[in-house]
């Protein structure tokens, strides 16, 4: 196929060029001979612009090799020649191009010249000072004249091209129609040309190929997404300049940036910071960082990451990792000690003082009494502290005996009620219960802990002749557990941290009826580690009303003894 083609085109090719350089060839000995006593002329009448303006010294400044200048006097005489040495020179009055200069400003003439031996081409022009300069050159021969066929040339190679361009489209319309109908999907399905086969089926082969890959690439990319998009910590990959390559829903969220739109992006563009940016400087230069970033109530650790390839930083990786909740750990963790300090250093104080009192020997033996009195009192607080410090930390450590059980609820109400009625018949408060039994599922002794402590604070914390109401009640599938008292009721400030350890409203009131500020501490968590939930509602001076909803009873759970 090509070899045909080929063979074609030389044909045209060669024929159209023995026709058109025969043309040419008649046409350039007079154009090329117009065309240099023109270019003489130009030369001429720029050197004169350079002779009236700087004289001998332009001339003596000029490199010509192949110009020849010669400035000639008014009477004839050489004063200049770049060629030859103006002493032996004849006068040049007689030269025909020189007579006309002087006539009519400008001359020219063409002839051999008997020094040069050759066919010689002069221009003369008449200066302000009535010299006369004269610029020649020699004509071109056969060969300058074959050297100057370039340009016919190109217009020949112009045609030239248009004769071939319609010739081969003919021939490559026939040729190659049955390449443009080639089905690429199915290239081994062609029959028109057995020469190109081969590479038919490498075309084949290499197709199938590039499927595989891209079918590979796509279920990682799946992959990749579908790990990314669920992690709960932000993912961010940057390229060496800090670009965003890619970027998970949940720093997207963070940032509160589309997933999307980001990617391409310069990471400042989205992330500000200062603590941020002098921890991506360090990792463009190839050294991890760390910077603490909060995000509403969140506090994030981003961790600044780079991917070395040799020497260089190829890419970045940031991860945002939440770590609220172990901060908020360790805040209740000073807090808690700091409070079981602070709460044991009262009492031991106040032991301390009597005791050394008592062993100085300076209490009056009727004060005795009273002294041992605040000893055992102090010593019952400390020991209540450290029981529910022990309680709520084995709660926190799932360590408490979790095996559930059926409950009669009302029954459990009513034994606690019992337990506490010496405690209420000292403040002159009554207890009340209504509802009727009620069976739910849960962990006894949470359950107890629960109504106990309820039952406790609203005895305590209630005024003298006051009151306390508890119902139980059926709920759908559920359980609804109300004690309501009469007492001095929680500021509407204070609700959302009363079930948080060591919190008290009041303080002193606190201390003096011995609580430890772990009760509603202990019912919140005993609650939640059975699905339950916890509402209250408070007035000041009118008392407070605390719901306990217990789960639904999904299945039956077994009693036991």
């Amino acid at each position: 196929m090509t070899r045909r083609i080929f063979k074609y085109m030389e044909l045209i090719i060669l024929v159209t060029l023995v026709a058109g350089l025969a043309a040419i060839l008649l046409m350039l000995y007079g154009y090329f001979g117009a065309v240099q006593q023109e270019q003489l002329k130009t030369e001429t009448e720029i050197t004169a612009e350079g002779v009236e303006t700087g004289g001998e010294a332009y001339l003596e400044s000029l490199k010509l090799a192949k110009t020849r200048v010669t400035w000639i006097d008014t009477d004839g005489t050489v004063l200049f020649d770049n060629q030859a040495s103006t002493g032996g020179m004849e006068n040049h009055l007689d030269r025909p191009e020189v007579k006309e200069a002087l006539q009519y400003g400008t001359g020219s003439s063409s002839r051999f010249s008997n020094t040069m031996t050759t066919q010689m081409l002069y221009q003369a022009r008449k200066l302000s000072d009535g010299t006369i300069l004269r610029v020649s050159e020699t004509r071109n021969s056969v060969l300058t004249i074959a050297m100057g066929m370039i340009t016919p040339m190109i217009w020949l190679l112009g045609l030239l091209l248009i004769v071939t361009w319609f010739a081969a489209s003919r021939a490559s319309r026939k040729i190659v129609a049955p390449l443009n109908t080639l089905d690429l999907d199915n290239p081994v399905d062609s029959e028109e040309y057995p020469e190109i086969s081969p590479l038919l089926r490498r075309i084949r082969e290499q197709q199938d190929k590039i499927e595989e890959q891209k079918d590979s690439l796509t279920r990682e990319e799946k992959d990749f997404a579908a790990v990314t998009s669920n992690m709960a910590e932000g993912l961010i990959l940057l390229n060496e300049s800090g670009t965003v390559l890619s970027i998970n829903q949940q720093a997207a969220k963070l940032l509160k940036v589309d997933a999307e739109t980001s990617t391409g992006k310069d990471i400042l563009e989205l992330e500000r910071r200062v603590e941020f940016q002098n921890a991506l400087k360090g990792a463009l230069a190839g050294k991890r960082g760390t910077a603490l970033l909060t995000y509403g109530t969140r506090k994030f650790d981003a961790d600044i990451t780079p991917v070395s390839d040799g020497d260089r930083t190829a890419g970045i990786v940031v991860l945002l990792y939440d770590i609220t909740e172990r901060e908020n750990a360790e805040q209740m963790r000073r807090e808690f000690s700091g409070n079981v300090s602070h709460e044991l250093k009262t009492p031991l104080h106040t032991i301390s003082g009597c005791a050394e009192l008592l062993e100085s020997g300076e209490v009056k033996p009727e004060d005795r009494k009273r002294f041992v009195h605040t000893i055992y009192t102090q010593t019952q607080r400390m020991i209540s502290l450290v029981e529910d410090i022990l309680y709520i930390s084995h709660l926190d450590e799932g360590s408490v005996d979790m095996n559930r059980e059926n409950i009669d609820l009302y029954e459990a109400v009513r034994k606690e009620m019992e337990n506490l009625q010496h405690a209420a018949d000292q403040k002159h408060v009554s207890l009340r219960l209504s509802g009727s039994s009620v069976i739910v599922p849960g962990i006894r002794r949470l359950t107890e802990s629960i109504i106990w402590n309820l039952l406790d604070n609203a005895v305590k914390y209630n005024k003298d002749g006051g009151s306390v109401n508890v119902s139980v009640r059926e709920e759908g599938d559920g359980a609804v557990l109300t004690v309501a008292d009469t007492g001095i009721g929680v500021p509407e400030a204070d609700l959302p941290r009363i079930f948080e350890r060591f919190y008290r409203v009041d303080k002193s009131h606190s201390r003096e009826i011995g609580g430890t500020g772990l009760g509603l501490s202990i019912v919140k968590h005993a609650a939640v580690l059975q699905n339950a939930k916890v509402d209250v509602k408070s007035k000041v001076g009118e008392g407070t009303t605390f719901t306990v909803a217990f789960p639904e009873k999904t299945e039956e759970a077994p009693s036991q003894a």
